[in-house]
């Protein structure tokens, strides 16, 4: 599953830092909590998605590596984006 075209840029144009940015941490990690956010639900309606539960995990564990290492580089960046997200609680 892809997210659609103008919500993936309603995304990265909330969490990009300046006007070309695509790719910086908080943005991937942003995209990646849409896909996550997506495959949870499909997966509750489909409970026998054996690929689809694989997939979301594999994304589950790319967020957490991006998220350790945005608070090993920038503290302030990563409760930032843990607070607009809403991850830990």
């Amino acid at each position: 599953m892809t997210l659609a075209k103008e919500k993936k840029q309603a995304v990265i144009k909330k969490f990009q830092r300046d006007a070309n940015d695509a790719g910086s941490p908080e943005v991937q990690i942003a995209l990646l909590t849409e896909r996550i956010n997506y495959l949870t639900e499909h997966c509750r309606t489909f409970k026998k998605d054996a690929h689809a539960r694989y997939g979301l995990i594999k994304m589950v564990g790319n967020r957490k590596r991006l998220l350790s290492y945005l608070q090993r580089c920038n503290e302030k960046r990563y409760t930032e984006i843990i607070t607009e997200l809403g991850l830990r609680k």
